[in-house]
């Protein structure tokens, strides 16, 4: 099961239940796993997390997070702290941190080390962007994609157009756009995203 909440929050449930920047999740202390991309309050919302760890919960974050984490409760060899181009083993779960950082825009500076990840759960491999601009470097990193999850919003990462091109460029089998409708984006950028997309991608609209 694939869930998209509202903005960038995202649930993977296939054995693990895998939680990306949750945000106004209605869940309970179910999360296996908790990815978080960056600590702006609509993707780190220490709320929701709360709500959905347990005492087993792993939390991946970046590094200027990983001690407000700690200070959340979690154990500390349930936090793992990334930056672009880490990669860990989870047995069940294997991912790769990517680059996520605007580029002439002055929100997500390149030297915050943000970041966007390309996970592998059940032999599925999913792209969850983060608020990033078109990077073309990220292409390296994204071959064999089954779902991708890019923002469409503007303002602060790519808008409809860009990221129609982007999805054009590395082909994932679906494409869910996310980073609409809550700040910035309506749903005049989905249907221009949707359109701008190459006809051989399914398009999956989740928000």
């Amino acid at each position: 099961m694939i869930k998209v909440n509202i903005q960038s929050s995202i649930l993977i449930d296939d054995k693990v239940k895998v939680y990306f920047d949750p945000l106004k999740m209605d869940k309970k202390y179910d999360a296996d796993y908790i990815f978080i991309t960056h600590g702006h309050y609509d993707h780190f919302s220490k709320e929701d997390i709360f709500n959905l760890k347990n005492d087993n919960t792993v939390i991946v974050c970046p590094y200027d997070i990983y001690d407000l984490c700690l200070e959340m409760g979690f154990k500390k060899e349930n936090v793992f702290k990334v930056k672009p181009l880490d990669e860990y083993d989870f047995g069940i779960i294997k991912f790769k941190a990517i680059y996520a950082y605007n580029i002439n825009k002055p929100f997500h500076p390149k030297e915050n080390n943000w970041v966007g990840y390309v996970v592998c759960i059940n032999n599925f491999k999913y792209y969850i962007a983060g608020d990033t601009d078109r990077l073309d470097e990220n292409l390296l990193y994204l071959h064999d994609i089954d779902y991708a999850f890019v923002p469409i919003g503007g303002t602060y990462t790519m808008n409809a157009l860009e990221a129609s091109s982007f999805v054009n460029d590395f082909r994932p089998s679906i494409v869910v756009p996310i980073h609409y409708g809550m700040v910035v984006g309506d749903e005049n950028d989905l249907n221009k995203f949707s359109l701008n997309v190459d006809s051989s991608i399914e398009v999956e609209v989740l928000l």
